[in-house]
């Protein structure tokens, strides 16, 4: 997993930006395996609720971030992707699609039927197939942080982490983290973030939640609105995302990419001091950052399962 616990989970708890720069060398992109379980569940929502995962606000022109990115992913994956300026091609998945829309599969599939991925990109308007593709081979969501405007005017997200895209797409950097419960830092440095992201230098930060579900689409319209109802803490799921900046400053934009990864809590918490790190994270939230996260009804027992944990791991 590309999430950095230690350097995510502390105490006190505060919702700010948290960015860092990527170390040289450092990859943003995550090539997916024919059937794995991003893809998995990726194709299913491009199938059947891509109006909710692709997004475009009216009146602007992804083409030249969505093709500087298949540039980006080119020359970061190039075992996994490739682009010409006209044609990319998802290596992994024997697909490929040209700028017009054109789909060919370029070899027999190699899981399910065989032809799961084209059959996908052909349900879709021809103008977002290059966007679905390049969704499909990677693990990672996209969308485009406008540094001229601040918003957010185009979004490929299958995976969202019970937040809504489209009530997203075209919203300024502000708008889209007013509902944040102790937004206040968040929002005293929009306008400075929104610039620095959309600059020359790349950066990451990490995002961390528990809860009750582990699927790793997590519309709000596809997930139980009563959190926790089925699902004691002893099996809750550790939600983490690694969140990058793919910057294109010659656009003045960036293209802003989320890895969502989902795995039993237990399995995460391999030694006593990260049982300790998010019980006292969780232990000094707000009582609104809480309910912003759906963890105000499960608070004491989730604080008494990490710190049984925390007793029961080893040091280290």
């Amino acid at each position: 997993m590309s999430f950095d616990f230690d350097a995510a989970v502390v105490a006190p708890f505060r919702m700010q930006p948290g960015l860092r720069r990527l170390a040289p060398g450092s990859p943003q992109l995550t090539p997916l395996a024919p059937g794995s379980r991003h893809q998995r569940e990726k194709l299913a929502v491009l199938s059947a609720f891509w109006p909710q995962a692709l997004l475009c606000a009216e009146g602007f022109d992804p083409a030249p971030a969505l093709h500087a990115l298949a540039a980006f992913a080119a020359g970061e994956q190039p075992e996994a992707w490739q682009w010409d300026g006209r044609r990319a091609q998802a290596l992994h998945l024997a697909t490929a699609v040209d700028t017009d829309g054109r789909v060919e599969q370029t070899a027999p599939g190699r899981f399910g039927l065989g032809d799961e991925v084209a059959r996908c990109l052909r349900g879709l308007p021809a103008r977002w197939r290059l966007a679905a593709l390049l969704s499909l081979a990677f693990a990672e969501d996209f969308a485009v942080v406008d540094g001229a405007s601040g918003t957010l005017p185009w979004l490929a997200v299958a995976l969202p982490s019970h937040w809504a895209p489209e009530a997203k797409v075209g919203r300024h950097f502000a708008e889209v983290h007013a509902p944040v419960a102790d937004n206040a830092l968040l929002l005293k440095a929009a306008d400075s973030l929104v610039k620095l992201v959309t600059g020359p230098e790349r950066w990451e930060r990490f995002v961390w939640n528990v809860t009750d579900q582990p699927r790793l689409h997590a519309h709000p319209d596809r997930t139980d609105r009563d959190r926790w109802r089925h699902t004691p803490v002893e099996r809750a799921w550790w939600r983490t995302e690694r969140q990058t900046f793919v910057p294109l400053p010659a656009l003045g934009q960036a293209v802003f990419t989320i890895q969502v990864e989902v795995q039993p809590l237990a399995q995460a918490l391999t030694t006593r001091a990260r049982a300790r790190a998010l019980h006292d994270a969780i232990a000094s939230m707000s009582p609104a950052v809480l309910a912003y996260r759906g963890l105000q009804s499960v608070r004491e027992p989730l604080l008494a399962f990490l710190a049984a944990r925390a007793a029961a791991l080893p040091s280290a």
